[in-house]
């Protein structure tokens, strides 16, 4: 299975962890992320502690769990590699919907490109059997 299909066809919960350059760790609720053609991932991010995180030290940790019986998912050792304030891009890869007032009220927007360093399985030491790109 191709990482694109399995993002696409999976449902579960996804936790973006990050730290700043001090060390202090954030965890954060994030959507499943955008596979794009490049093999990166992208998260639309709002201007808050994690994207503050990633803007100082670019390594961050995706964990997914699905929603299925067990425990399976994906962990993701993550690095930034650019990022995109676009408004086109950012309402081409938007999924919620929220009327312009509120989505405005709720502060500004980023694309955040990551490339995917390691792909665990959720338990264990185990690789992700899925192909990355």
């Amino acid at each position: 299975m191709q990482l694109k299909e399995y993002f696409e066809s999976k449902k579960g919960v996804g936790v973006m962890s990050t730290a700043d350059l001090q060390g202090r760790v954030n965890a954060a609720i994030y959507a499943r992320p955008h596979v794009m053609d490049d093999g990166t991932i992208a998260f639309i991010m709002r201007d808050r502690l994690t994207h503050r995180n990633i803007a100082q030290n670019p390594y961050a940790s995706y964990l997914f769990i699905e929603k299925a019986v067990g425990y399976k998912g994906a962990r993701l050792s993550l690095k930034k590699v650019r990022e995109d304030d676009d408004a086109e891009l950012l309402k081409k890869m938007t999924r919620r919907s929220l009327n312009p007032e509120e989505d405005a009220a709720k502060g500004p927007k980023f694309i955040v490109f990551f490339k995917i360093e390691k792909a665990l399985k959720l338990i264990g030491a185990e690789r992700l059997d899925i192909d990355l790109g």
